[in-house]
C-alpha cells in the first residue's frame, strides 16, 4: 500500500458533515462533494469508524475530564498514536496538550 499523504477519520468527515447541515441545499451538496472527493482521492487515507476507534476515543475522553476535547477529538488523537502521527492539520491548542504539532498556527 502506497503512503497517504493526508490521513483523516471517518468522524472528522461526520464532523463536518455535521457543521454544515444546517447552511442550505447548495452548501450541503458541495459539502458532499467535497467529502466523496476525500474518500476516493489516493492522496488521502480515510480511517473507518470501528467499535473500536469509538471506545479508544472515549477513554480518553472520560480520562480527560478537565480538557474541552471533543469526542471526535479524542478519536482523532488515539488514531494518530496508533499510527505515529505528530503533525496535524489545525489550529486546535487541545492537540497541543497531547504532544501533537498543529500545523495551522494562529498569529
Amino acid at each position: 500500500m502506497q503512503r497517504a499523504n493526508l490521513v483523516t477519520t471517518e468522524e472528522v468527515l461526520v464532523e463536518v458533515l455535521t457543521f454544515f447541515s444546517t447552511y442550505g441545499y447548495q452548501m450541503r451538496q458541495r459539502i458532499v462533494k467535497l467529502v466523496e472527493g476525500i474518500i476516493i482521492n489516493p492522496n488521502v487515507r480515510v480511517i473507518q469508524q470501528t467499535h473500536e476507534s469509538f471506545m479508544d476515543g472515549l477513554n480518553l475522553y472520560k480520562n480527560r475530564p478537565d480538557k474541552g476535547y471533543s469526542l471526535t477529538d479524542c478519536i482523532s488523537m488515539q488514531t494518530m498514536r496508533q499510527l505515529d502521527i505528530i503533525e496535524v492539520l489545525t489550529n486546535d491548542k487541545h492537540f497541543t496538550q497531547e504532544g501533537f504539532i498543529i500545523l495551522l498556527q494562529e498569529e
